[in-house]
């Protein structure tokens, strides 16, 4: 499918799937909704110590690159596995802003070897953060009580309806440790019922510019 690079309303840059209509970020402000859903409503419950995040849909490294940036202000050391079952292609990686819009020339480097980091290898970033890429469908995931954080990033219900089904939610439930936590920029009663089906705790919360609300599922 054809894909092109778009600006978003905070200034930031995301990739478009011209056919669906369709974004890796949303249009409102790519960095903006980075930040709330996975920063402020997930990786801040955690503070002092050693997690693992599972991220559904690697994409461009936006949410890994922030997390980056996070870390060390809660004192955190990460073990990062991105899912991502097409990758994106270093021709349009090139054309991020990421950096610049963030404000992190420090981080250039640390953005390069994420890209680069072969796949299927968990490779260290930074001292206290670990990177490894699987090439899967979300659906393949076998993980058994192995994180404490997923970032739920999917494309939307829209276009790929089997992604926010009861069976992928089953998936996630059974990844995540006792207390693990999902956060999702999504918000449609569909998505928050197969949550709650398969045993999860489910909050609403508000949502990023351009959303009024989203979700956080804990397991109990």
């Amino acid at each position: 499918m054809k894909r092109k690079i778009i600006t978003t309303a905070d200034g930031s840059k995301t990739i478009q799937i011209e056919e669906w209509n369709e974004q890796y970020h949303s249009k409102h402000g790519a960095i903006q909704e980075a930040y709330h859903v996975f920063i402020k409503h997930g990786l801040t419950l955690f503070n002092s110590s050693e997690i693992a995040i599972l991220e559904i849909g690697f994409g461009t490294g936006l949410n890994a690159l922030i997390t980056t940036l996070e870390a060390p202000k809660h004192k955190l050391a990460i073990r990062y596995t991105g899912i991502e079952a097409y990758p994106v292609a270093a021709e349009e990686v090139s054309q991020l802003n990421y950096i610049e819009q963030l404000n992190a020339p420090q981080a250039k480097v640390d953005f390069e070897k994420m890209h680069m980091a072969p796949w299927e290898t968990r490779v260290e970033i930074l001292p206290n953060f670990t990177l490894h890429k699987k090439q899967q469908d979300f659906l393949e995931i076998k993980a058994e009580n192995m994180y404490n954080l997923i970032y739920f990033d999917a494309f939307g219900a829209r276009v790929q309806p089997e992604l926010w089904t009861e069976t992928i939610f089953a998936i996630m439930y059974k990844a995540l440790q006792s207390n693990g936590v999902l956060v999702t920029y999504a918000a449609k009663g569909s998505v928050r019922r197969a949550m709650l089906a398969v045993g999860f705790t489910v909050e609403r919360l508000p949502g990023p510019p351009g959303k009024r609300e989203m979700l956080r599922a804990t397991k109990s």
